[in-house]
């Protein structure tokens, strides 16, 4: 009978195996809450790093896992980039009363466990997104990085307005720069220094006064 049944559905293709994994991991996500960064990480290393990464190997894919010669330019290029977003980012006022999302300290003997944990974290969630969801299917061609904006967006609803808006560009760019490399590399790399950056920044005094910043983006058409 089985047997039977099995003939009589199409296969999936391995794009429609993603598209449809991807979708069923954003639902448990949703269901699935956690409290304190380390069930954070086990959930997400969990959902977006164990499932998609066996999901490729058991289909010969490597969904961005690779590096190269592009990948590592390309991270270097993307961590340059998006350098100076955290550094202002971390003087705005509405960022600096939502971060760190995780108590820690300054202190480098609770810091540094933080942040590996962030770096374990940022490694999963660019598998899922910039993995699974883009580098893994870019036998669609680059309109493969327009798949998880949406879902990347929603994910940052509840954070500071400024960072919601710019979350589906964000998306689009890093995804962008994986396409170009075949790699999650520079996504992984420039996401995992970021929160680590943004983090270590908003524990100590602005770099920039924070009045300075609010008079630059004055023009910025959210709350800041």
């Amino acid at each position: 009978m089985f047997t039977a049944v099995r003939h009589r559905l199409p296969s999936l293709t391995w794009i429609q195996l993603s598209l449809l994994t991807g979708g069923i991991l954003a639902i448990l996500t949703y269901q699935w809450t956690t409290s304190g960064l380390t069930q954070r990480v086990l959930r997400d290393v969990l959902l977006y790093l164990l499932v998609p990464l066996g999901l490729g190997i058991t289909h010969g894919r490597r969904i961005g896992w690779q590096i190269n010669r592009r990948a590592i330019r390309n991270a270097v290029i993307l961590s340059l980039f998006v350098l100076p977003f955290y550094l202002v980012g971390s003087t705005l006022p509405t960022i600096r009363e939502y971060y760190p999302m995780w108590h820690t300290t300054p202190h480098l003997g609770e810091f540094v466990p933080h942040a590996i944990q962030l770096f374990v974290l940022a490694l999963a969630t660019e598998t899922y997104y910039r993995g699974l969801l883009c580098v893994g299917v870019r036998d669609l061609g680059f309109k493969c990085v327009f798949i998880s904006p949406v879902l990347y967006a929603a994910k940052h609803y509840t954070k500071p307005p400024i960072e919601f808006l710019l979350s589906a560009p964000t998306d689009v760019l890093f995804g962008a720069v994986d396409y170009d490399a075949n790699s999650i590399l520079p996504s992984v790399v420039a996401h995992g220094f970021g929160l680590v950056l943004l983090d270590w920044l908003v524990l100590h005094d602005p770099i920039i006064p924070p009045e300075t910043t609010l008079r630059w983006l004055s023009w910025v058409p959210v709350p800041l």
